[in-house]
């Protein structure tokens, strides 16, 4: 006795074209990924080049920072890239990523320090605080992050690095003290990884 024929519409059917298409679009995508890989880690090598370009003046090596890098643990545990310039084989400056808390999140920011421990230059990375209040650490909007260039742990004191509002030196931006006061605490932290670790992040290989 031979086998019922299966019907057109049978849920055997139906589950085949479905994986017939889950597959194809699983290739597409797999395809997809390896063709734009390239172009994507160029293009994350370029924002990154672009970050060190304006917190390192370029006056101060000789290297490709970008590629000049040691890994150190933070506090947190956790590994953190470090930039280095050089000039003549000896470490000009660092630069390196710092996390901040705002009112929309988390502010990711390069901060760029010279061989003593100053200030060279801070950059946003990525944020969302909210237009017209927040956003004013966007260099385009005001000039709030270039006041701490020259600035280090000591200068001004610790126990100073904080807005205003809360007993520090810093300004807040009107109707909005929860971003400045978060970027000031990273850049803080930032600096004094800088002096827990300065042995290791100056030191020439």
């Amino acid at each position: 006795m031979s086998a019922p024929a299966i019907a057109h519409d049978s849920p055997l059917k139906h589950a085949g074209i479905l994986g017939g298409f889950c597959l194809g679009f699983g290739v597409m995508l797999a395809v997809t990924f390896i063709l734009t890989a390239d172009a994507i880690h160029q293009r994350a090598d370029d924002d990154k080049r672009a970050s060190l370009d304006q917190v390192i003046p370029a006056a101060l090596h000789d290297n490709n920072p970008l590629t000049d890098t040691v890994t150190v643990v933070g506090h947190d545990g956790k590994p953190v890239t470090v930039f280095r310039a050089t000039q003549g084989h000896k470490v000009t400056a660092v630069a390196y990523e710092i996390l901040g808390s705002g009112y929309g999140g988390e502010i990711r920011l390069m901060l760029g320090v010279d061989a003593e421990g100053r200030v060279l230059g801070i950059r946003p990375l990525a944020h969302k605080e909210t237009p017209g209040l927040g956003d004013k650490i966007e260099p385009a909007k005001t000039d709030w992050l270039s006041r701490f260039s020259g600035l280090s742990l000591g200068n001004p004191p610790v126990d100073k690095w904080k807005v205003k509002k809360d007993g520090g030196q810093f300004d807040q931006f009107s109707g909005a003290t929860i971003t400045p006061r978060g970027v000031v605490g990273a850049i803080r932290n930032g600096l004094e990884f800088f002096t827990a670790n300065k042995a290791q992040l100056v030191e020439v290989r």
